[in-house]
């Protein structure tokens, strides 16, 4: 029998693959209990009642909490990466501990800690602001330790021959920071940095370990409640969708944006 070539052998493996998959999907499409499904999963009367309260409000919060989460974390950051980058060691030594703690703890746990911990261990003490206050802070904490790094990175890809040519021209320290290499370095590192927010759009459902009033639900929380009302599971369903709506369009522009970069290469 004759050998199959590399390529040959990848053919056949994709062709046994999509034979597989569609055998499952053959077996699935012929045993399941579709009207079934559809009462429980695609119920149209249960996920019409959604609405307009899930986009109003639902999608209104997770957009709102993201996009507080999200800055607070890139000021966090930012200033984690000039610390981790700094000559001096004690203010490296921070950026080093504090990413490393907070890359290593769960969101949840950080969630916990800043609505909880913080006000057993301080006499009351809450950050204000509600529910968006302390799930905000609780998640720019962990974005914060990661962005830091995606941050560092991007200022350690610009071209030395960038400062020294600053420098030269009697540009301060900062100046060529803030106004040469940081504006270099965020082109680079947009692809990452959209990541993150769709990142933190999902991790936004765990701020109802926090407690939530009627205006404060985000979209799981809002189809949790819904769900167990109706004894149904399709505003699950339908939350997962314009989950899939709000982060789907995110990941193709990642994908954009890493092209052109390639490119640009």
């Amino acid at each position: 029998m004759k050998k199959l070539k590399p390529r040959q052998r990848v053919l056949v493996y994709q062709l046994v693959m999509y034979g597989l998959a569609a055998v499952v999907v053959l077996v699935v499409a012929t045993q399941a209990d579709w009207p079934k499904i559809q009462k429980n999963f695609f119920n149209t009367e249960i996920a019409a009642d959604m609405f307009p309260e899930v986009i109003t409000s639902a999608v209104k919060n997770t957009a709102l909490y993201t996009a507080l989460s999200f800055v607070l974390g890139m000021v966090l950051a930012l200033a984690l990466a000039l610390m981790r980058l700094s000559s001096l060691k004690p203010f490296r030594a921070f950026a080093i501990g504090y990413i490393e703690l907070f890359r290593g703890l769960p969101a949840l746990i950080t969630l916990l800690f800043v609505g909880f911990g913080l006000p057993i261990a301080f006499s009351g003490f809450r950050i204000p602001g509600g529910v968006l206050g302390r799930g905000s802070v609780g998640l720019a904490l962990v974005a914060g330790a990661y962005m830091a790094e995606t941050i560092r990175a991007g200022i350690e890809a610009v071209p030395k021959g960038q400062t020294e040519a600053a420098r030269s021209l009697g540009m301060s320290q900062t100046r060529t920071m803030f106004t040469i290499i940081l504006p270099q370095a965020f082109r680079i590192i947009i692809p990452p940095l959209t990541n993150e927010l769709v990142l933190l759009i999902k991790d936004t459902s765990l701020f109802f370990i926090l407690g939530s009033t009627p205006g404060t639900k985000e979209l799981t929380k809002f189809a949790r409640d819904f769900m167990n009302a109706e004894r149904n599971a399709t505003p699950l369903t339908v939350v997962a969708i314009l989950y899939l709506l709000i982060t789907l369009p995110l990941t193709f522009l990642v994908r954009r944006l890493e092209r052109s970069a390639a490119k640009a290469r």
